[in-house]
């Protein structure tokens, strides 16, 4: 299929440690920054993302990961999803109503064959893992383990409604393995955008772990990006986290996504 923007890094390729660096994928703005540098850290990033968007389908997809010990269980899980390209830019092009139901058994049918969870014993740690797709005016996400997804609205932020998935801690994938457990540990969702501009932000959590900083909570996150350009908001976030002396690494993906129609509504809401 045409018109597609593909992407896809991990940390072991370039670890972007001490520094900071912002890239454009159509909409979506790629943020990163290894960590800092001291005496006796070994220089190394174990996060990872992938990136598919198609501006004609009206679509992004995009993985967020967050490993340790090493980062091979990143690069299994991206080589992994890279192989079923043609599948999921597929399921992508289909109707709407049909897609994340699609997509969500795709994804398990392959996280849970037998040949997958072989190949995770082969590889050195695990991973957190955050999958997103924005199809029209839905969001969806499939989460194992601690990568963080937020929604920005206003009509959202009035109730103070800010992360869609949660931080499930002891999740992983890789040689410890949630889809090696009798009933494989992971959470789903899907959520309607609201009428005008919503902000979708991913990050890994070298984010919200760093000392002397508030990123912990998503207001301070958002205001961020007040009066400022997508990638002005990003590298301020990165730049903070650096000049407050971060150690882990931060992968961020950000976009915005306009929508026209009303959201849903209460019945006794006066129109």
């Amino acid at each position: 299929m045409s018109n597609w923007i593909d992407y896809s890094w991990v940390g072991s390729q370039k670890h972007f440690v001490d520094k900071i660096d912002t890239q454009c994928l159509g909409n979506v703005l790629l943020g990163r920054f290894g960590g800092n540098s001291t005496a006796n850290r070994k220089v190394k990033n174990e996060d990872g993302c992938l990136v598919w968007a198609n501006a004609d389908l009206n679509v992004e997809f995009a993985v967020l990961l967050d490993a340790h010990k090493s980062a091979e269980s990143a690069e299994l899980v991206v080589a992994t999803i890279e192989s079923l390209q043609t599948d999921i830019k597929q399921i992508l092009a289909l109707p709407t109503r049909e897609t994340f139901r699609k997509l969500e058994n795709l994804l398990l049918t392959t996280f849970e064959s037998q040949s997958f969870r072989s190949a995770c014993q082969e590889v050195e740690g695990e991973t957190a893992c955050l999958i997103v797709a924005r199809k029209d005016k839905y969001l969806w996400w499939f989460s194992v383990g601690d990568c963080i997804l937020h929604l920005h609205h206003p009509e959202l932020v009035a109730l103070n409604e800010y992360q869609q998935n949660h931080r499930s801690f002891y999740e992983w994938i890789g040689k410890v393995n949630t889809f090696d457990l009798e009933v494989p540990c992971f959470s789903t969702g899907i959520k309607e955008l609201r009428k005008g501009q919503n902000h979708i932000f991913l990050t890994t959590d070298g984010l919200v772990e760093c000392p002397n900083v508030s990123f912990d909570n998503p207001q301070e996150i958002f205001r961020a990006f007040q009066r400022a350009t997508n990638e002005e908001g990003v590298f301020y976030l990165l730049d903070e986290i650096q000049n407050n002396g971060v150690l882990d690494s931060t992968t961020i993906l950000s976009w915005f996504v306009e929508i026209e129609d009303e959201g849903m509504q209460p019945s006794d809401r006066v129109k």
